[in-house]
């Protein structure tokens, strides 16, 4: 991979998407369609594929926003647990969003703070 630096760390921009596009715990949602969203934001290295973000979408699992419902190859179907809430957190700046029931931690992962 390039040496790319987003302006905002992935993992905050794909919570911003679902956010923004999913936020309904009924509704469900692929990586794949949040990776195209990713891509055409524009920050994100122009060299990923979806497998790049794998890691980050099990991490929302592994957090307790998401659910990973189904599976086909590379394409993941999530539904959230809860609905997500939008926070600052003081510690790196940053928006960041965060399901109801998710522990209060910041998931820039350059910076972990409690919120």
């Amino acid at each position: 991979m390039s040496g790319f630096t987003p302006t905002v760390p992935i993992a905050l921009q794909i919570r911003k998407i679902i956010f923004e596009k999913f936020n309904n715990v009924d509704t469900n949602f692929t990586n794949d369609e949040i990776f195209e969203m990713l891509k055409a934001n524009g920050d994100l290295d122009p060299s990923w594929i979806i497998d790049d973000t794998e890691s980050l979408f099990n991490d929302l699992c592994d957090s307790g926003l998401a659910r990973n419902i189904a599976q086909n190859f590379t394409t993941i179907y999530l539904k959230l647990f809860d609905p997500m809430e939008k926070l600052r957190c003081n510690a790196c700046g940053n928006d960041i969003y965060l399901g109801t029931s998710e522990e209060r931690i910041c998931p820039n992962t350059d910076c972990k703070s409690s919120i």
